[in-house]
């Protein structure tokens, strides 16, 4: 998994029928080298292809072949039959029937020598879906034994949520506004970090309400889910005229104040927030939430799930769906009109 935080590639293992049963294997991550997130970072939002885009995509691909082949290095014991990879989406425009993964599926099984399942969001959003997110299945079924309803909020570049109700088929998700990314962005530009480490820059500052208000006022968070967002559409919203505390503590505040209103949307109140993604690592926006959500949050390892791999494994927990037909979106996580297989199969020879 390469996420819209453009910090490096996920690597998870697990073992699975792609319906219930999950056995979580190991995990890890490898930081993408400086110089390539930058030439990642330069396509973002691109709407054509062109040479600098296919240039990036076969090193993406050759990237994440690497990443394959040092997992196996960590873990000689574990065996992969099938690899799913979900490739960097630099363009993504549902309401347009628009969505673009850079990854070269075809390459990726030839280097690892593995079949490879990519292309995940492609049927989704030719068939009226959203493409986004895909990870609620997963999620459901991780969450099987646990008291609901629950909400499982994903805090990467984009925040994202899935809503689990007491019935199997209770399941409602979507994307609840900017997750890490303006935060990222304005920390590097200010401060030259990747990103506001431990909230520190945040705690620092003070929120500015009038920035906030006029977020809160963007028509996205009255529409009706399912729905999803690019990684920059609210751009326009970045803070300008504050001092770099300020201005990270007010998209903090943006972020938790986003997927506070995202409760409006939900057919009965969550008893509990798990919180996977990079944001879960920042104390200053996981105390936002809990000032905003007023029930217990807390990160997914507290009921035992691995945060930093949890969305690798659910593309690995997609693919295998994907090879057995079943669907990997349903008209209540992505607004497709059925419930809708997907992927592309690429055999390693």
């Amino acid at each position: 998994m390469s996420g819209t935080s453009l910090d490096g590639i996920d690597v998870a293992a697990i073992e699975t029928d792609g319906i219930t049963v999950v056995e979580p294997g190991p995990a890890l991550t490898i930081p993408y080298p400086p110089e390539f997130r930058e030439r990642l970072r330069a396509i973002l939002g691109s709407g054509k292809k062109s040479a600098e885009i296919a240039a990036v995509e076969t090193e993406l691909t050759r990237l994440h072949a690497a990443a394959v082949g040092e997992f196996r290095r960590r873990f000689p014991d574990t065996r992969a039959e099938l690899i799913g990879f979900h490739g960097h989406t630099i363009r993504h425009e549902p309401q347009a029937r628009r969505t673009w993964q850079i990854g070269d599926g075809a390459l990726l099984a030839r280097l690892a020598g593995t079949d490879v399942v990519a292309d995940f969001r492609s049927a989704d959003v030719v068939a009226g879906g959203e493409g986004a997110p895909l990870a609620p299945l997963y999620h459901a079924a991780l969450a099987a034994p646990l008291d609901k309803p629950l909400a499982v909020l994903n805090l990467g570049g984009v925040g994202n949520v899935t809503w689990i109700g007491a019935n199997p088929d209770d399941i409602l998700a979507f994307d609840t506004g900017p997750g890490n990314a303006p935060l990222d962005d304005w920390a590097r530009h200010h401060t030259g970090q990747a990103c506001d480490r431990d909230g520190a820059l945040a705690r620092a500052g003070r929120v500015s309400p009038d920035h906030v208000a006029r977020f809160l006022a963007a028509p996205y968070f009255a529409r009706t889910p399912p729905k999803s967002l690019d990684r920059d559409q609210f751009r326009d919203f970045l803070p300008h005229g504050l001092d770099p505390a300020d201005g990270a503590a007010t998209l903090t505040e943006m972020t938790a104040a986003a997927v506070a209103a995202s409760r409006a949307h939900f057919p009965a109140p969550a008893r509990g927030w798990l919180v996977t993604g990079g944001g879960r690592h920042n104390p200053a926006l996981m105390a936002a939430l809990a000032r905003h959500l007023g029930v217990a949050v807390r990160p997914v390892e507290a009921v035992g799930w691995d945060g930093d791999a949890l969305e690798a494994q659910a593309f690995a927990y997609l693919a295998v769906r994907s090879t057995l037909g079943l669907p990997l979106s349903l008209p209540t996580t992505t607004g497709v009109f059925r419930p809708m297989p997907g992927g592309r199969l690429f055999r390693a020879s």
